[in-house]
C-alpha cells in the first residue's frame, strides 16, 4: 500500500508496533483485512544489538494457539521451552529454608504443556519478517502518532510523518503510557507498589526439567523460568521482584556478589545461580483504563491493563484482548469498528478487572513480611494443591480456560 499525504483509507489502523500491536496486525490481516501499524521506534531484532529486548514471554497454550493462527509459530518453536510444571516454593525470609513447596504439573488437566517460554527479541524479528511478507500490511517505524479524531464513521489519525490516514478501526497497542488513549482523554487508575523488577537470564546446577519456579520470601516472587541450554548448561530466565531501593541495590552489585544475592534468594532450588545475561530493571505497577474502547476505537494490551509479571498474565491478557476483537471483526465485518462492534468488546472489562484484582492479591501476599501471613501462605499453597479439584480449576483459570 502506497501512503500519501492525503488521506489515506484502511480498515484497521494499529498504534503501536510492539509484541501486542504486531500480534493484532497479523491477526486482523490474515483475518482478511488492510492494516497499517505504526510505531515511533525502529524493532530491535537482533540479540546483540544495542536496545534489544532481552526479556522473555511465557506464552499459555491459547497464547500459542494464535501464534499459530497468525502464521508464527512453525519459525519460532525451535526457540521456544515448555513450560510443562509450575512449582511454588515458600521460603523463610531470614534463613531460605524451604517452608512448602508444591508441584502443578500441566499433565492433569491437558496433553499439552502449561505454555512455553520464548525470548522477546526473538519474537520481534520472527513477526517483523512475517509482516513484511503480508502484501494486506503496511509497517512503520520512526513514526509517531499525531492526532486522533472519531469521526462519524471512521476515525482519522494523523502521523508525525503528514500522513494521514482513515481507520474503521484504531487499536491502541500503545503501552501504559498509550499516547492514544490520551489523546481521547481516557483515565487510568494506577495501584503503585513501591517495588522494581529485576530480569537477567541464568545458568544452574541442576536442570530445570521443563518447571517454571516461584520462590516467595518478602519482597515479592523469585520466578525462574526455562529457557533452552545456555553454553551446554541448564538456562532459566529470572524475574526477581523486590521493593524498590533492594532491587536497586541489586544492580549495583558487581556479578559476584549479584550471583551469591540471587543464589541466596532463590533458597538454593537450583543450586549455583551464574549471570548468562545483562541485568534490567523495570517498574512494577497495577494499571487499568477507565474505558477499553472509544468511538472507533478498542485499547488493547499495557494501554488498557497493567499487571505485576505473576503467572505469566501479563502478555497473555493483552492476546486475549487481540483473540476477542479478531474474533468480533471476523464474525461481522460489515460491522468493523461500529458502537455494536465495541459494546461487546466493553465486556471484557470486568474480566480484566477480576484478574487485575487477584493478581494484585497475589503479589501484596508475595510481599508480605509478617509472620501470620507467611504462614497463612504457606498453608494455602498446601490446601490448594492437595485438594485435586480445586487445583485443577485454578490450573484452568490461570491459562485462560472456561
Amino acid at each position: 500500500m502506497t501512503l500519501t499525504p492525503t488521506l489515506t483509507p484502511t480498515d484497521i489502523f494499529v498504534a503501536g508496533g510492539g509484541i501486542a500491536g504486531m500480534m493484532a496486525t497479523a491477526l486482523m490481516a490474515r483475518a482478511g483485512f488492510s492494516v497499517i501499524c505504526a510505531d515511533p521506534a525502529v524493532p530491535v531484532t537482533r540479540a546483540t544489538a544495542p536496545g534489544a529486548d532481552l526479556r522473555t514471554t511465557a506464552f499459555l497454550q491459547p497464547a500459542q494457539a494464535l501464534l499459530a493462527e497468525a502464521g508464527l509459530w512453525a519459525a519460532l518453536k525451535g526457540a521456544a521451552t515448555p513450560l510443562q510444571r509450575m512449582r511454588i516454593v515458600d521460603a523463610d525470609p531470614a534463613t531460605g529454608a524451604v517452608r512448602a513447596s508444591r508441584s502443578f504439573d500441566a499433565a492433569d488437566i491437558s496433553d499439552a504443556p502449561f505454555g512455553w517460554n520464548l525470548p522477546n527479541w526473538r519474537l520481534r524479528a520472527v513477526m517483523v519478517a512475517a509482516l513484511e511478507t503480508m502484501e494486506n500490511v503496511t509497517f512503520l517505524t520512526g513514526v509517531g502518532l499525531g492526532r486522533v479524531l472519531a469521526r462519524e464513521a471512521e476515525a482519522l489519525i494523523a502521523l508525525t510523518d503528514g500522513t494521514r490516514v482513515t481507520a474503521r478501526l484504531l487499536i491502541a497497542a500503545d503501552g501504559r503510557a498509550s499516547p492514544t488513549r490520551g489523546a481521547l482523554g481516557i483515565g487510568v487508575k494506577t495501584r503503585r507498589y513501591g517495588q522494581k523488577a529485576v530480569v537477567f537470564a541464568v545458568t544452574h546446577d541442576q536442570p530445570h526439567q521443563n518447571t517454571s519456579i516461584e520462590v516467595h520470601r518478602s519482597g515479592g516472587p523469585f520466578t525462574l523460568v526455562p529457557l533452552l541450554d545456555h553454553a551446554g548448561r541448564p538456562s532459566s530466565a529470572v524475574v526477581w521482584l523486590d521493593r524498590g531501593e533492594n532491587a536497586r541495590r541489586w544492580m549495583d552489585l558487581d556479578t559476584g556478589a549479584f550471583e551469591a544475592a540471587a543464589t541466596e534468594r532463590s533458597a538454593g532450588v537450583l543450586g549455583r545461580l551464574s549471570l548468562a545475561s545483562p541485568r534490567s530493571l523495570w517498574p512494577i505497577i497495577g494499571q487499568i483504563a477507565d474505558r477499553i474502547s472509544a468511538p472507533h476505537t478498542a485499547l488493547v494490551g499495557e494501554a488498557a491493563h497493567v499487571v505485576p509479571p505473576i503467572g505469566a498474565q501479563g502478555l497473555n491478557m493483552s492476546l486475549a484482548d487481540i483473540r476477542l476483537l479478531r474474533d468480533l471483526a471476523a464474525a461481522a465485518p460489515g460491522d468493523l469498528g461500529s458502537a455494536a462492534m465495541l459494546r461487546q468488546y466493553d465486556r471484557r472489562r470486568p474480566e480484566i478487572a477480576a484478574r487485575l484484582a487477584g493478581i494484585d492479591a497475589l503479589n501484596r501476599t508475595s510481599m508480605a513480611g509478617g509472620s501470620a501471613l507467611r504462614d497463612l501462605r504457606a498453608e494455602a499453597i498446601r490446601l490448594i494443591h492437595d485438594a485435586g479439584p480445586i487445583r485443577r480449576s485454578l490450573m484452568r483459570a490461570g491459562l485462560g480456560m472456561r
